[in-house]
């Protein structure tokens, strides 16, 4: 294992968003504390509590699982597109680097941002609502385990993409809304039964509810269910990038 060219790419990637703070950190931020003064002023009034959480509250793990997924992606994909984009993709897959090593540092630098960025929402939000955890270790095992897996599902986006606006294709057209409609502004009890069926077919729903079971005690699902397939994603995003590597899809083009 190369650390030191692991450890170069890292820096590198996080040096960019340094120099992007507005539109790395504020921006998202600002975003993310809009949708809460909004949503929380304009429902909040109707909807009082949910589970006994105010509704305030309540909606906050939905919004930070709503930028850590988008920005996991965005971070990862232009990550990994930006050197397919100018030609320097070449180097780098010249260089004596293995496969996985380029993987550890993108994935790691997007992964880190994200993570960093739902800290900083989470201090935020406190602000404007009072907060608990009461299981800050699965808290911390969920920011972890999406910001990476998102993080290489956005690496694998990077590759796929042949122009900009493909990058914000997934995060923009499909990200998002799942997540509007996985619960991040309500409990998944209060919809009628046959859409509370449909909506256990979006994924989203999982890593919301286990995300707030962490913070409240409560959710839609089952814990271990969130966790399960919170793995089956990352194994099948390790498996795509595996079957990239070894075949060479698109890192050339």
């Amino acid at each position: 294992m190369n650390i030191y060219a692991i450890k170069a790419i890292y820096l590198f990637e996080m040096h960019r968003t340094w120099r992007t703070i507005m539109q790395s950190v504020i921006s998202p931020v600002v975003s993310t504390s809009l949708y809460f003064v909004v949503f929380g002023s304009a429902i909040g009034g109707r909807i009082p509590e949910i589970s006994g959480v105010s509704y305030g509250a309540f909606i906050v793990p939905g919004l930070i699982m709503l930028s850590l997924l988008t920005q996991s992606i965005s971070n990862a994909s232009f990550g990994i597109y930006f050197p397919k984009f100018v030609g320097t993709i070449y180097e780098l897959l010249s260089a004596p680097v293995s496969y996985v090593e380029i993987v550890i540092a993108y994935v790691g630098a997007a992964a880190t941002k994200s993570i960093i960025l739902g800290v900083i929402i989470l201090a935020t939000a406190s602000l404007f609502v009072p907060l608990r955890i009461e299981h800050p270790f699965v808290m911390l095992l969920f920011l972890v385990l999406t910001a990476v897996t998102f993080s290489m599902f956005g690496f694998i986006i990077g590759i796929w993409a042949d122009g900009f606006e493909k990058l914000q294709l997934v995060p923009l057209m499909i990200i998002t809304p799942l997540t509007f409609l996985g619960g991040s502004f309500y409990s998944v009890d209060m919809l009628p039964p046959f859409w509370q069926t449909v909506t256990l077919f979006n994924p989203v729903v999982y890593l919301i509810s286990g995300f707030r079971w962490s913070f409240f005690g409560l959710s839609d699902v089952h814990i271990g269910t969130s966790l399960a397939m919170t793995a089956v994603f990352l194994i099948a995003c390790m498996l795509i990038l595996r079957w990239i590597f070894r075949t060479g899809y698109r890192l050339k083009s």
